[in-house]
């Protein structure tokens, strides 16, 4: 009886896996559960014994929801941080505040140009902690999480450096100079400089140095530069800039290594980051994976041509090229079709079965060719057959069977008709 009840469980929570596919369209997925971004920084604390981390963390426009009030279109969402002893054992700190948007159009409010960036600051004890930050939109009342260890150190007063933080944009004005934080701490392929920002504290007029070292890690190389700094007593800001910067798709870091006069090693910091293609989905981390991705969209010859490519500049230029005439609006710098198909691509992957990956199995391809279905009739549980789904499309007057043979999920597509289907669907 007990094995009869947990494989009748098993076959219910397989069966919730796929229950949404058909509520899994563009619309529902960009205003599920807010996406945001979170970076911290350690720096020198005036309270003794104290060091303050700085924390931004950012959130697009359009991942909340907002509503229209009169002209204005309005949202609001509440940040949670809550710091943890290291072994999670009890909550040291939390603290809980509320953001508000506003915006002049409905266009404002889905631009990905548009984000609200929070910052807040503690003096904090120096140690290990575990850190939650959660963002939960006032209006859908959906929100997620981030969890993710925070080790924060003590800053000497003699000499010794602070976090390093990578940053957007540098404003000068007649109050001197402001940073913009690159709090998703991404770059693209067109990034041509880029900059990171930190403090060095000295006790005394001092000459000391930082030898700055930028990491390809998926690459293998490495790109040196050596700043020398004329320190005065208390607190040296330094703006360092990497210029020429040549980004490929790839994982980076940036470690400043803090010298004294006489090049004894004093404080080692780094910063990691990532690059991806410009004007593509930033979940695409490997082009040529991309490419192979795009099997439901090009043509074989179309394919070969991209993978023919005699250099990685080349295989770029032909993949944006081949999208870039899928645009429909060729004014416009966004590009609906490509974002929706890797966001398929996406979705099938996290959700079906196969015996690879999930774009790749029957389901995952019928979903990323035709979209989520109108509707499913699921039978999970039936006597005389094995479990099967129907996935119904009315506007193409489709139907497709899939049915789980092993009984373990990776269900088949029954009898497909490849000479009666009509092609991607935008």
């Amino acid at each position: 009886m007990k094995t009869i009840l947990l494989l009748l469980a098993i076959l219910l929570i397989g069966s919730s896996l796929n229950a949404q596919v058909e509520y899994s369209s563009n619309s529902q997925f960009s205003k599920s559960a807010p996406i945001f971004s979170i970076d911290a920084a350690s720096y020198k604390s005036s309270k003794e014994g104290k060091t303050r981390v700085d924390f931004f963390i950012q959130v697009p426009y359009a991942n909340i929801q907002f509503v229209k009030k009169g002209s204005e279109f309005l949202a609001s969402y509440s940040i949670t941080l809550t710091f943890y002893a290291e072994d999670k054992s009890r909550i040291m700190f939390e603290s809980i505040w509320k953001e508000k948007l506003s915006a002049g159009s409905f266009e404002e409010t889905n631009s990905g140009d548009n984000f609200n960036i929070s910052y807040k600051f503690f003096d904090l004890t120096p140690g290990k902690y575990n850190l939650k930050c959660t963002v939960e939109d006032s209006d859908s009342r959906k929100s997620s999480s981030r969890e993710f260890p925070l080790n924060i150190r003590e800053i000497a007063d003699s000499l010794d450096l602070s976090d390093l933080l990578l940053v957007t944009d540098v404003i000068k004005d007649s109050l001197g100079e402001s940073i913009v934080p690159n709090v998703a701490r991404m770059v693209t392929n067109k990034t041509t400089e880029l900059s990171v920002y930190l403090e060095i504290y000295s006790d005394k007029n001092q000459l000391a140095y930082i030898d700055f070292t930028m990491k390809d890690i998926k690459n293998g190389k490495n790109f040196n530069q050596l700043s020398p700094q004329e320190l005065k007593k208390g607190i040296n800001k330094v703006i360092h800039t990497f210029t020429k910067t040549d980004f490929v798709v790839s994982d980076y870091s940036i470690i400043a290594l803090l010298k004294d006069s006489e090049w004894k090693e004093i404080k080692r910091t780094e910063k990691t980051f990532i690059s991806k293609i410009f004007g593509v989905p930033s979940g695409i981390a490997d082009l040529d994976k991309a490419i192979d991705q795009m099997l439901y969209i090009a043509s074989p010859e179309q394919l070969d041509d991209i993978k023919d490519s005699k250099d990685y500049d080349e295989k770029l230029n032909r993949f944006l090229a081949f999208w870039e005439s899928k645009k429909p609006n060729q004014n416009s710098q966004e590009n609906p079709v490509m974002y929706e198909y890797y966001r398929r691509i996406d979705y099938a992957t996290k959700t079906f079965k196969g015996l690879g990956e999930g774009w790749r199995s029957d389901m995952g391809m019928i979903y990323v060719t035709f979209g989520p279905p109108n509707n499913v009739d699921r039978h999970p549980i039936d006597a005389y057959s094995k479990p099967y789904e129907v996935w119904e499309y009315y506007d193409i007057n489709r139907s497709f069977v899939f049915s789980d043979n092993t009984g373990f999920g990776n269900y088949r597509l029954v009898n497909p008709d490849f000479s009666r289907w009509p092609g991607y669907r935008y």
